[in-house]
């Protein structure tokens, strides 16, 4: 064909290594064994600079092929998988920092990151300092042992986007690596990679799975960053299953369809929200009165089905919650990214370090699933109903 392929028709193609299989075969492997001591030994002087079949620890078909489909969903160099993604996340950070480093990170990052900072960069001798989650500031925090940049884009919670281009100019001057997770757009929606940074970490267990049954980590890297992180997920130990490499790549198939109808159901709702009373705002960058929509219409190709809804003064934290709790189509449940809808309650008092990024009050945020919006927007108003008529009483 003389016109390159569109993203989507690439991705169903993605992860394919042999002519007449639509769907990779699980290769299930701990041990292969060699013809001879020469081949195994010629395969372990290899298997450092090759992709080859010497232990299951390594990979094996299955997750050979999912990686191949993550380096083509966002267009890198090579790919690791994890079990989890923090597990993909901590062996970043412990593959490029050591003794001595310092790190600046997002206010807005994953929390359980924010507990790896305190509990273990520290105890390794690793600084760190947390950095505006719009990326305000940054350049007056590099100090001459930065030797990273930790973005999230957009944060978690509040979804605020750093300009990642800037971010990535920053951290060449300074010779320092620049690592984005990049779980909200999920390699379909914004590819960090291509806007100069190095890394790009995926949680494969939202949107990527897509499915609400599988856990897995994945990190995506350009050529410069490739073999530290390769070296630390070998002597980190970390791999994971066949079957749950192919429910991730499956699941991949079908992305580009399940992210545009969580973003049209998505935004539905929160055009609905903005016209209850009880909200005074939804956060999310797809909208045109969000502070990052700029630059998520610059960066991104499009949205998901994450929200959070900030309610008036009125509310307090346990009417916030008896209104999740009236809720009959949102499981109370702190992932996002499959097929369901979701709500948990949210307190920014815990997860920001500085002052002027903490939100007061409780919020809730919503994943809006693939159920039909119309009962999602029907369920919340029973809900929000209710909520004020116990009120009124």
């Amino acid at each position: 064909m003389s016109k390159p392929l569109r993203p989507a028709t690439r991705l169903l193609r993605a992860g394919r290594p042999h002519q007449g299989w639509v769907n990779t075969p699980v290769t299930r492997a701990s041990t292969y064994v060699f013809d001879s001591v020469q081949a195994w030994r010629d395969t372990r002087a290899r298997r450092e600079e090759e992709r080859l079949p010497s232990y299951g620890a390594r990979g094996t078909d299955s997750t050979h092929a999912l990686e191949d489909a993550l380096v083509e969903l966002e267009a890198g160099h090579r790919a690791k998988l994890y079990p989890t993604g923090q597990a993909a996340i901590a062996t970043v950070l412990l593959a490029y920092l050591r003794a001595g480093d310092h790190v600046l990170v997002t206010d807005a990052v994953y929390e359980p990151v924010r507990r790896f900072c305190s509990e273990h960069l520290s105890r390794l001798g690793i600084e760190y300092t947390y950095y505006r989650p719009d990326g305000a500031g940054v350049a007056e925090l590099i100090r001459p042992n930065t030797r990273m940049i930790y973005a999230e884009s957009p944060g978690s919670l509040t979804y605020e986007m750093p300009d990642l281009p800037a971010l990535a100019e920053l951290a060449r001057r300074h010779d320092c690596w620049l690592a984005v997770d990049n779980t909200w757009a999920s390699g379909l929606l914004c590819k960090p990679l291509a806007l100069g940074a190095d890394i790009s970490i995926l949680a494969a267990t939202k949107y990527l799975g897509g499915h609400a049954d599988v856990m897995m980590g994945a990190a995506v890297t350009n050529a410069r960053a490739w073999r530290a992180l390769e070296r630390a997920t070998i002597d980190l130990g970390q791999t994971v299953g066949a079957d749950d490499a192919f429910l991730v790549l499956r699941g991949m198939r079908s992305l580009p369809l399940r992210m545009a109808q969580h973003a049209r159901s998505a935004l539905r709702v929160a055009d609905w929200l903005l016209g209850r009373p009880e909200v005074e705002r939804v956060l999310c960058p797809a909208l045109p009165g969000d502070p990052s929509h700029a630059i998520w219409k610059r960066d991104c190709s499009g949205a998901n089905g994450l929200l959070t809804v900030e309610f008036s003064d009125a509310l307090g934290e346990a009417d916030v919650e008896r209104l999740i709790d009236s809720l009959r189509l949102f499981g109370i449940g702190a992932s996002w990214g499959g097929f369901e809808s979701l709500v948990i309650p949210v307190r920014l008092d815990t997860s920001r370090s500085l002052p002027d990024t903490v939100r007061r009050g409780v919020m809730a945020r919503l994943h809006i699933g693939l159920e039909d919006p119309d009962d999602l927007i029907a369920d919340l108003e029973q809900a929000l109903t209710a909520l004020s008529l116990s009120r009124s009483l």
